[in-house]
């Protein structure tokens, strides 16, 4: 057992203790699963030098003692004394030793680059590259015309086989490789640059609010998943171009990303750096991008240059599921904070929840699609009334996330309701439709979901109709409630003398 100072164990004992489940290893660290938040995707990151951890995704960090204390809610003297009494008791899990000699041995990094260099390289390495046709149409995709994927600077990441020639021109052109992430000594003692078969992607380049490139992230063509990683998840999307694992490689540090004006009284600020570019073109405003909701600690310098240059307002504008995880909302209150740190207001942006991020929004802004479900000429002596009403969640009594927000019934289900809670929500419509009588009961629920999706009446003040809301059919007879679903309108109980009455319009 190694001695640290005056503690008899290291970081690594209370990993294996935890029985923390290793995704990812570098030469001074691991990424785990968080034993705090639940997050099963290796987003906790274990400093083996330091004794310290940092989880990526909620945000929880400190020492060796506060990640066993976190872990089981306990007082950070109480676990000091668990762990010593587990240690020195042999009391420990299955695998605690394998697990301990799987570290791998510590592999020298260089230091980072100055900023002028790191741009540099990067700027010469993305010249020497091309973007293939199928990452262009995907950003055309995105909204992007040909002249702003061009100015951006977006590449496709190159052939394995050809990483150590273009290192080999960059030097020869005076181009500083070591310091700058990416870059690695190679075994045959030859700088090459990192870029694998299995992440080959689209590169994105990282800009600070200079203009100069910090960094470089890969949007991959495959998402990475681990064989027990949750179904529901996605995988690994992106990645960032580092060589930290490496010999004489160095990490990326996760730099934040700004795309448009400094000098902007009104900023964003969103998750991920190419949604950022993609917002800023549809809206023409200017943005922040963090690498996830609570990698906030690189932002401090950046507020204060945008608070100097005369910023009055951060805007957050991160993705709409902010109203079902905890962690994410979580994150946005550490952007309010260091806003008002710098003496700039700040406030929630909210759109309509059928686009998740604030870049499908504005697509959608701007493509302006609807479909009509009902004909143009419909004969009025064919013609019915539909008397209905629309419950939306509210997010003002106090709680800023439900679970299921926004989400199909699947979630709901999840979060341990068998019919959608009807104190959770507020009546924002009571109306009527008028509508052909050969249409059936679902096209009636599309009809109204349609008409209040996209454009919005003048006299509509509830959100666009999306997953977890409920809509109420009635008449003098009886009342039927449908939980609006992604794919389906699904019949369930709801009892509306429990939902908060609607609001007087203003």
């Amino acid at each position: 057992m190694t001695l640290l100072g005056d503690f008899p164990f290291d970081i690594m004992d209370v990993v294996s203790l935890l029985s923390l489940r290793i995704r990812r290893r570098q030469s001074n660290s691991i990424y785990t699963d968080c034993p705090i938040c639940g997050d099963k995707r290796g987003k906790m990151n274990v400093n083996l030098e330091k004794n310290v951890f940092r989880c990526n995704y909620c945000g929880e960090y400190g020492g060796m003692v506060a990640l066993y204390a976190k872990a089981h809610s306990i007082g950070n003297s109480d676990a000091y004394r668990e762990i010593c009494d587990a240690l020195q008791t042999g009391n420990r899990p299955p695998g605690y030793e394998v697990k301990v000699k799987e570290i791998l041995p510590s592999v020298p990094n260089s230091e980072l680059a100055g900023i002028d260099e790191i741009h540099q390289t990067l700027s010469l390495l993305l010249s020497m590259l091309t973007l293939s046709d199928p990452h262009r149409n995907s950003l055309r995709n995105r909204g992007l015309t040909d002249e702003q994927i061009d100015r951006l600077g977006y590449k496709s990441t190159p052939d394995y086989h050809n990483c150590q020639s273009l290192t080999e021109r960059l030097t020869k052109q005076g181009c500083t490789v070591k310091g700058v992430p990416g870059f690695y000594l190679g075994k045959d003692g030859k700088w090459t640059v990192k870029f694998y078969t299995r992440t080959a992607g689209m590169l994105i380049p990282v800009r600070g609010i200079d203009g100069l490139i910090r960094g470089a992230q890969i949007r991959l063509d495959v998402p990475i998943r681990d064989d027990n990683e949750d179904v529901e998840k996605e995988g690994t999307k992106y990645l960032w171009l580092s060589s930290v694992d490496k010999h004489m490689g160095v990490t990326s540090g996760g730099p934040v990303h700004f795309v448009g004006d400094p000098f902007a009284r009104t900023v964003y600020i969103t998750e991920g750096s190419l949604k950022a570019d993609v917002a800023h073109c549809l809206m023409n405003r200017s943005f922040v991008a963090i690498a996830g909701a609570n990698n906030t600690s690189q932002l401090d310098p950046v507020f204060s240059v945008l608070a100097y240059n005369g910023t009055k307002l951060i805007v957050e504008a991160h993705d709409m599921d902010k109203y079902r995880n905890k962690m994410i909302d979580k994150g946005a209150s550490k952007i309010y904070a260091m806003a008002h740190k710098y003496k700039m207001e700040s406030r929630r942006l909210t759109w309509n929840p059928n686009h998740k991020g604030i870049d499908d929004w504005q697509l959608a802004l701007k493509m302006n699609t609807r479909e009509d479900r009902l004909p143009n000429n419909m004969d009025r002596h064919t013609s019915e009334k539909q008397r209905f009403r629309i419950y939306q969640l509210e997010f003002t009594n106090g709680d800023n996330t439900k679970p299921f927000a926004f989400s199909g019934i699947k979630a709901l289900y999840k979060a341990g309701y068998e019919q959608p809670p009807a104190s959770e929500y507020r009546l924002v419509l009571d109306s009527e439709l008028l509508y052909d009588a050969a249409l059936r009961e679902k096209d009636i629920l599309w009809e109204i979901s349609s008409r209040y999706n996209v454009s919005l009446p003048d006299d509509y003040h509830g959100r666009a109709v999306s997953p977890s809301d409920v809509i109420e059919l009635y008449d003098k007879e009886k009342r039927q409630y449908f939980y609006c679903d992604p794919e389906d309108f699904i019949e369930v109980k709801f009892s509306p003398v429990l939902a908060m009455p609607m609001q007087a319009r203003t």
